[in-house]
């Protein structure tokens, strides 16, 4: 009888470890469910725009939230007001490429809010919330460029993450050397050849697609300047700058996404954004301040 009983217990309490394991495996899957990216918190705030989920806003600091948007006005408040200004079921959001650089977040997205536009969106998290936003917006244009690319296709694979950081060195010093300082005898350096991938809408491949829509720009009497890098950031074989300059005599936000191969400069997309007089500004956090 005895025997019996000792089984009995012993059957219980392997019974009872087995479902006590059990709750412990499942609750840590559903732990490591609940816990997602700052990728993937991004990705999904910038889609709420389109779906109107609430839950994402709350990736978001609501005690610290600083906007460099100059047309949002700063804080959480801001970002729901404008929101509230989208007619129903109008606004598209597609994030094309996502990268992660330390507490940043950068994205290149497809939007249609407001008419359709390409942009650039950067994110600084702190503790797991995001508590900056820095962007740049530029209209889609109808067509594709000389070269029948447009400003978001191409590769997305992200490659080589130990040469990060000798990539944005790379990218650096080539946007300080020719669009910063024109030390142009250094250009061909930074590049394979004529065998160079652009997205920019008026420009075609290559160095001298590059070189032929220079000579227009100039013939037209519109120039472009870059007067200094504010943010380099980069994971793996991408690399984005964020600069301030000038586009046709008009104050100017530059953002330059670069795909590196083999230690050049293989692909670039970009952005670029007239900065609205300050009497136009909704907050005072400026463009730029990173």
């Amino acid at each position: 009888m005895k025997k019996i009983l000792l089984s009995a217990t012993v059957i219980l309490a392997i019974g009872f470890t087995a479902c006590n394991s059990q709750k412990t495996n499942s609750n840590l899957k559903k732990e490591e469910k609940m816990e997602i990216s700052n990728k993937e918190k991004v990705i999904a705030l910038l889609k709420s725009i389109e779906t109107g989920a609430q839950e994402p806003a709350g990736y978001i600091n609501p005690e610290k939230y600083i906007q460099h948007n100059l047309g949002v006005e700063d804080g959480l408040a801001g970002f729901g007001a404008l929101l509230q200004q989208l007619p129903p079921n109008s606004a598209k959001v597609n994030t094309i490429r996502a990268f992660e650089d330390g507490d940043f977040v950068f994205t290149q997205t497809d939007y249609n809010f407001f008419g359709p536009k390409i942009g650039f969106d950067i994110f600084r998290f702190e503790n797991g919330k995001i508590v900056e936003h820095w962007d740049n917006l530029q209209e889609t244009p109808a067509n594709p460029n000389p070269s029948g690319n447009t400003m978001i296709n191409g590769t997305t694979k992200i490659e080589n993450i130990n040469k990060t950081e000798e990539n944005k060195t790379l990218v650096s010093n080539f946007v300080n050397d020719i669009l910063v300082n024109g030390k142009m005898e250094k250009l061909t350096g930074y590049f394979d050849g004529d065998n160079y991938i652009q997205h920019n809408p008026q420009m075609a491949n290559g160095l001298s697609g590059l070189g032929n829509a220079l000579e227009y720009m100039a013939s037209q009497g519109i120039t472009m300047k870059y007067d200094k890098v504010h943010k380099v950031l980069g994971e793996g074989n991408f690399v984005l700058t964020v600069s301030e300059g000038s586009f046709a005599g008009k104050a100017t936000s530059f953002y330059d996404l670069f795909r590196v191969e083999n230690g050049k400069i293989a692909e670039h997309w970009d952005v670029m954004e007239t900065i609205a007089t300050k009497a136009e500004w909704k907050n005072n956090n400026g463009k730029f301040n990173f």
